[in-house]
């Protein structure tokens, strides 16, 4: 992507030069504008240099461009409001029926003690199941194999439901209302230039433990992955009823449940999955799969290794996500390493 210059004033040039959409959070590449944060390894705001907590290649990318094209703190919390008010897909009050149980206190959730003897899904309306982004999302969960270490193999038709699943997404208002916000941006010019790089940052392939291509983003944080004896990721409530629904999942306790009145809500809580333990889970509860791949996606690109700070129906919240630093693909693009919703 092209650089932009912004000329102020009489021949005086102001900003940083923003390359690559990407940003990593130990660099000032696409930094244009952001304001201050403590939570950031190293800064890049005009005062750094004076404070001493520039990032390494600040005075590279400190020099031309337009801070009109960093997306602001402000911008997050707005269009994160416009997200949810587009997510048409989601569940209603009538849709789910959750029974929560056990509210565990923080000595108690890395105990793995079943302190909740029925399931968390009382009722879900597997109508929802028959829409097309549902559809499309629950048929690439069994593509993977969960456990690190062993290789994915990919074959022709699991490209075919990748490619189905985006072009699905790609037809809602709320991930056709994230791409025109990006494109506004300069971050993409083209939709299929947007597709693009969602197919690569989740869907490609990286090693988490002996070189073997075992992992993605998306298999990380929707399908979820068991790493020295540990459940890793699975984030998502879909897959989460799913298995509890075939008796290979354990809810134990929940340690927070959101504001929300009505779906999505947020909730955090422990598991087990045939035997294998997660101390500290988040989900979404009742949100259509583009709500959380659209939602996870822009603060990827907004606020990569940074938490990133929303608003959710008047509710503040945040997302973190971290770029997968070991590896990237062969456009240069970081994979997802990980994406899930905050909860205290």
């Amino acid at each position: 992507m092209e650089s932009w210059i912004l000329v102020l004033g009489a021949g005086l040039a102001l900003g940083c030069v923003s390359g690559h959409l990407y940003t990593a959070p130990d660099s000032c590449e696409g930094r244009c504008g952001e304001p201050f944060s403590e939570e950031d390894e190293c800064h890049c705001h005009r005062e750094c240099e004076a404070e001493h907590n520039c990032c390494e290649d600040h005075d590279r990318h400190y020099g031309f461009s337009s801070s009109r094209d960093s997306i602001t703190d402000q911008e997050l919390l707005q269009l994160s409001e416009e997200l949810y008010g587009l997510d048409h897909n989601k569940a209603r009050p009538g849709d789910i029926a959750i029974n929560p149980q056990h509210r565990a206190g923080p000595e108690e959730t890395g105990d793995r003690q079943d302190r909740s003897p029925q399931p968390l899904y009382k009722y879900v309306n597997e109508e929802l199941f028959s829409k097309p982004t549902y559809a499309s999302f629950i048929k690439l969960l069994d593509n993977y194999q969960r456990a690190t270490g062993r290789e994915e193999e990919v074959t022709a038709e699991e490209l075919r439901e990748q490619d189905h699943f985006l072009q699905e997404v790609m037809k809602t208002e709320l991930m056709k209302k994230l791409f025109v916000f990006l494109q506004g941006k300069n971050r993409y010019s083209s939709q299929q230039e947007f597709l693009q790089d969602l197919k690569e940052m989740w869907f490609g392939l990286y090693s988490r433990g002996d070189g073997e291509r075992d992992s993605s983003g998306f298999e990380h944080v929707f399908s979820g992955e068991v790493k020295k004896g540990k459940v890793s990721g699975f984030h998502n409530w879909i897959r989460f009823y799913l298995l509890e629904k075939q008796g290979v999942v354990n809810y134990f306790s929940h340690n927070f449940d959101g504001p929300w009145d009505t779906y999505p809500d947020v909730l955090g809580l422990q598991f087990s999955w045939d035997g294998f333990y997660k101390e500290v889970g988040s989900a979404f509860i009742g949100c259509s799969p583009e709500f959380e791949f659209g939602l996870y996606s822009l603060c990827f690109l907004a606020r990569p290794g940074r938490a990133c700070h929303l608003s959710l129906g008047g509710h503040r919240l945040s997302v973190q996500t971290y770029p997968w630093t070991k590896s990237s693909s062969s456009s240069g693009r970081r994979f997802i390493a990980t994406a899930y919703v905050m909860s205290p």
